[in-house]
């Protein structure tokens, strides 16, 4: 397969590719926005590291993955974590999309089913990070209003990734 090529026009990177609308179809990388895909930032640092992907800024000059890692930890500061999470996810064959309705990192889909909706709301955590009582059970609630099932990912100092998984029960 050819790389894609995707142009970031302010925070938001786009392609029209056909390799872009294939890699879509068959793996789910993106998002359809009209006649193009949109990737989220995960996603797009995840294609160019695997060397799929190549971004060009506004004048159509490539940004270097170095650069564009900066670009993303300035905009999110969690960028690192969160992106551990979701190449730990996609490389176990996972769907990973964002959640941000839904107030999570991510929305996770169990392997291949894409067409139903996702099995977990994901947030990703560092191992040095707290959780109040009163969010872990917000987020909990939100996963259960939606019929998902709550997955905290904690990553460690060496990057390993723990993952609980919470289900509501009826007592």
């Amino acid at each position: 397969m050819q790389k894609i090529t995707a142009t970031l026009i302010g925070n938001q990177i786009t392609s029209n590719s056909s390799e872009a609308h294939s890699l879509f179809k068959k793996s789910h990388f993106g998002e359809k926005l009209g006649q193009k895909i949109l990737y989220s930032n995960c996603e797009t640092f995840f294609l160019v590291e695997q060397n799929k992907m190549q971004i060009l800024d506004f004048k159509n000059s490539p940004i270097p993955e170095n650069t564009l890692l900066k670009k993303f930890q300035n905009l999110d500061k969690t960028f690192t974590i969160k992106y551990q999470v979701f190449k730990d996810l996609r490389g176990k064959s996972y769907v990973v999309k964002t959640a941000l309705k839904f107030g999570a990192d991510f929305r996770v889909y169990e392997k291949g089913k894409t067409t139903t909706h996702s099995k977990w709301l994901c947030y990703a955590t560092g191992e040095n990070q707290s959780l109040k009582w009163q969010d872990f059970a917000a987020k909990n609630r939100v996963a259960h209003s939606t019929k998902k099932n709550l997955l905290i990912a904690i990553v460690d100092e060496e990057n390993q990734i723990s993952y609980y998984e919470i289900k509501w029960t009826q007592p």
